[in-house]
Formats: C-alpha cells, sequence, structure tokens
C-alpha cells in the first residue's frame, strides 16, 4: 500500500514520510496524482518521473512508465 501528500502528490510508502498523508491508502500507481508542486522538504528524495503524466515518486514500482531524474 502507498499514501500519497495531498500538498504536493508525492507518494510514500509510510504516512510518516510526507508532511500531509491522504487519510486513504491506494492500491495502484500514482499516475495521474497531481505533482504540480513538491513540498520543498521532500523535493530530494524524488528519484523518477512518469514519462506518461508527469507525476513523481520516490520508488519507480509507483509509477506505470518511470525514468529516474538526474
Amino acid at each position: 500500500m502507498i499514501y500519497v501528500c495531498k500538498n504536493c502528490g508525492v507518494s510514500a510508502e509510510h504516512s510518516s514520510s510526507l508532511c500531509n498523508p491522504a487519510r486513504e491508502k491506494l492500491d495502484s500507481n500514482l499516475c495521474g496524482a497531481s505533482a504540480l508542486r513538491v513540498c520543498e522538504e521532500k523535493i530530494c528524495s524524488m528519484k523518477y518521473s512518469c514519462d506518461a503524466c508527469g507525476s513523481v515518486s520516490a520508488h519507480a514500482e509507483h509509477l506505470c512508465s518511470p525514468r529516474e531524474i538526474r
């Protein structure tokens, strides 16, 4: 299960890793989740972006078409 930050759409496996975690757990990947603004304290942990929609995540398995951010 994964959680999404209500502020910026960042994903995490543990709600304690997010600044404003969603109350509900998600079963699927995070593609399509809003990622227009990533919280400043979390930006360094974002390692992947989705080629299909631009969502970001620290983990490739949370995106349907992940590409490593360089």
